[in-house]
């Protein structure tokens, strides 16, 4: 076993504090990575306070993970020690459903083994559960880990291991580009992330925000419109207007209004989990064929095929690099959506 230093919680409401943990040996088809930056998202908010339920304690979270290759197994033949890489959101699949088979892991029908707070077997995984990246070392079977082109840093990259594929994933699976009018619900985390690439792919990007206070970042993102929700005339001046409406927030919307600004055949898409049931007239959806749809991360070919268009496009998460023990501020902080736009861990400091 390797041991690693690491940033753990140990209860629901408890403070992160710094710890030894133990990564499996290296296989011969594992890569051992020395973790530079770790992205924090929402999720791993989710998971430390336990507000899914389930959460397995001691937690080390993370799932955008950025470094560089230690060391390989014998039979690794995509890397090399010293690349740069990256691991998102899952770490392992069972590699033989449908999904799996198409490169879409992240819909494995065993499910996926996630990078943090999943079951594995103790065998493999001392503890017998999944630990992240707020850690300086990781090992991941090579099928799971991903390529980061020179052409982007590794702080700026980590958070598209997440955010990143989750907006570029169905930006490309409903053809945004020119032609296409596109909104983007909030201007987080994701939100962020997804005007730029939105708008990188040549879609006409407008942004739908509570209020207009992020104007400035969105148009300097490639929003070429940004409206107040707050505002009812924002309703009604877009009625029937986008072809693609992309939901990053978790709050409880007023859904059947945001179907309404779909034009024929369009489509709205939930990313960001409310905690609550949504409410749909049906005839809001039949009335023009519109579709109400969801969708999750990426698979690891389009992960790697996202990293490659943000470094073509000079696409990299907007980001506020901090300390380990700064964790815990950077949650609250989080919370009351006070920062712009992603908190990135320097694994250095731990």
């Amino acid at each position: 076993m390797t041991s690693a230093a690491a940033y753990a919680v140990s209860a629901s409401d408890g403070a992160f504090e710094k710890v030894t943990i133990e990564r499996r040996d290296l296989g011969p088809r594992d890569v051992l990575i020395d973790i530079k930056f770790a992205g924090i998202c929402h999720s791993d908010i989710h998971t430390a306070r336990d507000e899914w339920g389930g959460t397995k304690y001691p937690c080390v979270p993370g799932h955008e993970i950025a470094g560089l290759v230690a060391a390989v197994g014998s039979e690794v033949s995509k890397y090399q020690v010293g690349d740069r890489v990256g691991v998102g959101c899952m770490v392992n699949s069972c590699g033989k459903c449908g999904p799996c088979l198409a490169d879409e892991e992240q819909y494995c029908t065993r499910g996926a083994t996630m990078t943090y707070n999943t079951p594995v077997d103790p065998a493999v995984q001392p503890g017998g559960y999944t630990m992240g990246g707020y850690s300086t070392q990781i090992v991941v079977t090579e099928n799971f880990v991903v390529g980061i082109p020179e052409g982007i840093g590794l702080d700026q990259a980590a958070p598209l291991l997440c955010a990143g594929v989750t907006l570029f994933s169905p930006l490309r699976h409903w053809n945004a580009g020119p032609g296409k009018q596109v909104a983007i619900i909030g201007m987080g985390g994701l939100g962020h992330v997804g005007v730029k690439i939105a708008a990188a792919l040549g879609a006409e990007v407008t942004v739908l925000s509570h209020s207009l206070s992020k104007q400035d970042d969105g148009k300097r993102f490639g929003a070429s419109h940004y409206y107040a929700t707050s505002d009812r005339q924002t309703f009604r001046e877009l009625r029937g207007r986008f072809d693609l409406i992309l939901n990053t927030v978790s709050a409880d919307l007023p859904i059947d209004d945001y179907l309404k600004l779909l034009n024929l055949d369009g489509t709205l898409v939930i990313l960001g989990l409310p905690e609550n049931p949504m409410s749909v007239k049906p005839f809001t959806i039949a009335g023009y064929r519109r579709s109400l749809a969801g969708s999750m991360i990426g698979g690891l070919a389009q992960t790697q095929e996202m990293l490659n268009f943000c470094a073509e496009h000079g696409i990299g998460a907007e980001i506020e690099v901090i300390s380990a023990d700064e964790i815990d501020g950077a949650y609250d902080r989080v919370v009351a959506s006070d920062v712009r736009y992603r908190f990135v861990i320097d694994v250095s400091t731990i």
